[in-house]
């Protein structure tokens, strides 16, 4: 068999099952299971690559995922999240378009030890959009940063689906992990920059109102006290890994025993909160390894039948310059990302794009960052990116979703210069791991 019929017949398989209804993880160990019975010799053969799937389930740099899942439910079940935001929001006093800063800083922050899109934009859309429209804000300013923002949990770490891409693309979890620090301010700075635009373009799409007035002594105790610990667990857990004292698994055990030790101190850490926490990172976990065992026999498959060296030599064959096919992968990407969510595409093309990048002689680190940033822009690409729908279940009732798409256009446009900027300047990113 040719190496485009392999391919056609193992992508055509998955996409079958997907569109039948069957979920992605189940969908992949299928096809998986019937390439192995056609490519690796019927039933050993699939008892081989089954073998091989468990061994990849016991890698240890899977170890952060249950770790920063924990630690961002945590975060958010014991309360520590709405204490920040409250204090943020105090810190900022009469500020043009104070509630959509807020939701830009607060949410940075909250990304960090989340680690998850969903549920940071979930979160910031009940607490921050009712109360920004009975202040009067226009729907971009209210539901715009929340979109943006809500996909700097990919980027910033500690993010569990880095974690993941890196496992899956064979790369250094801390490398990863720790490129996206600079980027991922640069992009909640331009995040800052474009509500500042907006406010002074039209100053009622944010009316100010009244706020109780603090004095210095009061907003620096608050930051103290509300803000600090909080940032400080993911500042500190970054510097370790940066100083090499830590690896990322031991990194996500201190970020975790870090925001419980914080929710002991303020008397918040319930026997409720830690068993919704436990629940709830225990569901994800299980199904980031299922995911992680299905990724490790399909690449197994395409190695096996020829159709990823048969790919890749194709793809070259073209003589396109590097920059070129980068922005096709990207472009690509971007085109799945409106109809599959995030996870589906890495289990898509992660066996495939990281042999290229390797081939055209990208940098891995750089390549997975720029990578992370398609993910996170196609989180929120109309028709169909997966934020724009969270947005829309918790947004207060009446939001249409074209509002919702013309509020995520101008922070997809921030990310999109950012990831100019990445292929520009790639020690953007790589400065830092390489410290």
């Amino acid at each position: 068999m040719e190496w485009f019929e392999a391919l056609a017949l193992l992508l055509g398989a998955i996409l079958f099952l997907m569109a039948a209804g069957m979920p992605v993880a189940l969908a992949f160990l299928a096809a998986n299971i019937i390439g192995a019975w056609v490519f690796m010799g019927g039933e050993r053969g699939v008892s081989t690559l089954l073998n091989n799937g468990w061994g990849a389930l016991t890698k240890y740099a899977l170890m952060p995922i249950p770790l920063f899942l924990l630690m961002g439910e945590i975060f958010f079940h014991t309360g520590l999240g709405g204490r920040m935001f409250n204090a943020i929001d105090k810190l900022l006093g009469r500020l043009p378009g104070r509630l959509s800063y807020v939701t830009v800083l607060g949410g940075t922050a909250f990304s960090t030890l989340s680690g998850s899109s969903m549920g940071s934009t979930a979160l910031l859309g009940s607490l921050m959009v009712p109360e920004m429209q009975r202040r009067g804000y226009k729907s971009h300013m209210s539901i715009g940063p929340i979109l943006g923002t809500g996909g700097l949990a990919i980027i910033i770490p500690p993010s569990a689906l880095a974690v993941l891409l890196a496992t899956l693309a064979q790369i250094d979890v801390a490398g990863l992990l720790i490129a996206g620090v600079i980027p991922g301010l640069i992009l909640a700075i331009f995040y800052i920059a474009t509500i500042w635009l907006q406010t002074k373009r039209d100053p009622s799409a944010a009316p100010a109102y009244d706020v109780p007035p603090m004095s210095f002594a009061s907003k620096l105790g608050l930051f103290l006290t509300e803000v600090v610990p909080m940032v400080g667990v993911m500042v500190v857990i970054i510097i370790m890994m940066i100083r090499g004292i830590v690896t990322p698994s031991e990194a996500a055990a201190f970020g975790a025993l870090g925001v419980m030790i914080l929710a002991a101190v303020f008397r918040c850490l319930t026997s409720e909160a830690m068993r919704k926490s436990i629940t709830g990172a225990l569901r994800v976990t299980l199904m980031a390894y299922l995911i992680v065992f299905g990724s490790a026999t399909f690449s197994q498959l395409l190695a096996f039948s020829g159709a990823s060296r048969g790919l890749v030599n194709w793809a070259i064959s073209f003589e396109l310059a590097p920059l070129v096919m980068l922005l096709v992968m990207f472009a690509v990407l971007l085109l799945l990302g409106m109809f599959m969510e995030q996870i589906s595409i890495m289990l898509l093309t992660v066996p495939i794009f990281f042999p290229l990048a390797q081939t055209l002689g990208f940098d891995l680190i750089w390549f997975g960052l720029i990578m992370l940033l398609a993910l996170e822009i196609s989180f929120t690409t109309p028709p169909f990116g997966l934020l724009l729908f969270v947005m829309k279940g918790v947004a207060p009732p009446g939001t249409t979703m074209r509002e919702i798409y013309s509020s995520a256009f101008p922070f997809i446009f921030c990310s999109l210069l950012l990831v100019t900027l990445l292929i520009a300047f790639p020690q953007l990113a790589l400065w830092l791991p390489s410290k």
